[in-house]
């Protein structure tokens, strides 16, 4: 089937039901009948079906999703190489800041969180592996989104599809496009405020063989970077965790 195919009704659907079991504590079959408008038999189909494979479980007459993808989840990532080389510098990164380092990759226009480990004075700010997050408003994502194929920036900047997440969010496409040239300029992105009111990132992207495999990024509170000698220790100590990192992904087990 090609990208210009339609898929398959039955697959969208079980996608769009997990999307209900994910938004709510759970449901039966009468009240996921009535939110996607289908019969209450085909619903119920669907819901056992799902627990049948382990996605869904069923507790007080209710679905709930289940564990299989956390099983899933973490074996996808642990086969990630880029997890696989970054994972031991994000935990000494921890250790020796105190902050929230981070490691992601872009997916689909936006970046994907693979791995985080908090400091002892870090930022409390409930990141989790798979979240998603915009590439327009933090330096994670705009380490990675500077340093996309042109055509890809290009496309995106067109289409100019970028909330406003902040008072301090870069929206304009023009505004961005400079931002992202900055970036790969100097090499790394810095963001105050843009995602998450008091929360600034400092992020470097990871290249092999001039190949960007992802960002290893630092979230802090953005107090802390108006001292500039801190940002620059928290940009020198990235930049050195990166070329471990790139020595791990091409010549690690």
């Amino acid at each position: 089937m090609g990208k210009s195919d339609p898929p398959l009704r039955t697959v969208a659907r079980a996608f769009e039901i997990v999307e209900v079991l994910w938004e709510t504590d759970g449901v039966g079959s009468a009240e996921l009948s009535e939110r996607l408008d289908i019969p209450k038999s085909t619903a119920h189909d669907y819901l056992r079906t799902l627990e049948d494979t382990g996605y869904a479980v069923r507790r007080d007459n209710k679905y709930q999703l289940g564990f299989q993808f956390l099983s899933v989840g973490g074996r996808l990532r642990n086969q990630n190489r880029f997890f696989q080389a970054a994972r031991s510098e994000v935990r000494r990164l921890a250790i020796e800041t105190g902050e929230l380092p981070n490691i992601g990759v872009e997916e689909n226009g936006e970046g994907v969180l693979l791995h985080a480990v908090r400091g002892d004075k870090s930022l409390e700010l409930g990141l989790y592996p798979g979240m998603r997050i915009p590439l327009h408003s933090n330096g994670a994502g705009k380490a990675l989104f500077a340093h996309l194929p042109e055509e890809e920036i290009a496309e995106m900047l067109e289409r100019g599809e970028f909330e406003q997440m902040t008072e301090h969010t870069i929206t304009d496409p023009d505004e961005l496009a400079e931002e992202l040239e900055a970036v790969r300029e100097r090499g790394y992105a810095v963001a105050r405020d843009e995602q998450v009111l008091g929360m600034a990132t400092v992020s470097v992207p990871i290249h092999v063989d001039e190949s960007l495999v992802g960002v290893l990024s630092i979230s802090t509170p953005t107090g802390r970077l108006e001292d500039e000698a801190y940002e620059t220790d928290l940009v020198q100590q990235l930049q050195e965790a990166a070329n471990t990192i790139m020595v791990g992904y091409q010549y690690g087990p």
